[in-house]
């Protein structure tokens, strides 16, 4: 088997989309709602924390159609690369194929051009994808991820945020998508602080998916019966690693413990003032 020539304007170069489309594979566009059409699965709340190391992606497990639980134990976090990640939220078919197209775009990349994309051309490669599927957007398949990775020429981990028209935003701290996106941002934004460590950022993103889904019907808490609880990875100097599941339960738990707690000092100290007023 030989490799394939192109003319010049139609060469794709090192994009594995472009060549997609120079041989007509790129996926039909829906031509209708599909959303009107058939129950669509939806991922919900993701997040990503920059921190002492690096940066840390995490989300929720639960994915609704309407007002049904479709999935519980679905993942919304991937590695991209061995020094990225990738946080999915939106319509969950498309979104994976799109996980698994960026995937295979930088490994592509890679092999063609004999050297790793930057981390800032990562970003604006997923971007440009998510600006394709415009179209399917607009029929009710939207996909908004959130990336992050650690850039090992400025040392340090990076968070990028994308609205569905492809726009690409950097954000300093942390960044949210999904139906929970709202409750999970607060609870960052009031207890975040500058070069957090591994345990503490974990811990944070733990009660910040936990508050998000106790407001937020899409999106899932800790499931302890079935021993089901959120995705949460890290990006250092050392590559994605994810958070095993036996270390999530631990922390989880102990979240656990300081709310009840801090629930029962509240009715405590509702009695004590109800009594002094009688």
């Amino acid at each position: 088997m030989t490799k394939p020539l192109f003319p010049r304007p139609d060469d794709p170069g090192s994009s594995f989309i472009d060549l997609l489309r120079v041989n007509n594979l790129e996926p039909p566009v829906p031509d209708s709602d599909v959303s009107e059409t058939f129950t669509l699965a939806h991922g919900t709340t993701v997040l990503a924390i920059r921190y002492a190391d690096g940066a840390l992606v995490a989300g929720d497990r639960r994915a609704t159609s309407g007002h049904i639980i479709s999935h519980r134990s679905i993942e919304k976090v991937f590695a991209a690369d061995k020094y990225s990640g990738i946080a999915i939220a939106g319509a969950a078919g498309p979104a994976v194929e799109m996980v698994k197209l960026f995937q295979l775009q930088l490994e592509h990349y890679e092999k063609v051009e004999g050297h790793v994309l930057s981390l800032e051309g990562k970003a604006n490669q997923l971007s440009q994808m998510i600006r394709n599927n415009l179209p399917a957007a607009m029929q009710g398949l939207a996909v908004v991820p959130i990336f992050a990775g650690f850039d090992r020429y400025d040392d340090q981990g990076r968070l990028f945020q994308f609205d569905v028209t492809g726009g690409r935003y950097e954000e300093r701290d942390y960044a949210t998508s999904g139906s929970g996106s709202l409750h999970a941002g607060t609870v960052i934004k009031i207890n975040f602080a500058n070069g957090m460590s591994r345990d503490a950022v974990i811990n944070l993103a733990i009660e910040a998916l936990f508050q998000a889904a106790d407001d937020d019907s899409a999106s899932g808490l800790p499931d302890l019966i079935r021993g089901i609880y959120p995705v949460v990875a890290t990006i250092t100097s050392d590559g994605f690693e994810r958070v095993a599941d036996d270390e999530l339960a631990e922390r989880t738990d102990s979240l656990i413990d300081q709310l009840r707690s801090a629930a029962g000092a509240d009715q405590g100290n509702a009695l004590a003032k109800g009594g002094d007023a009688r």
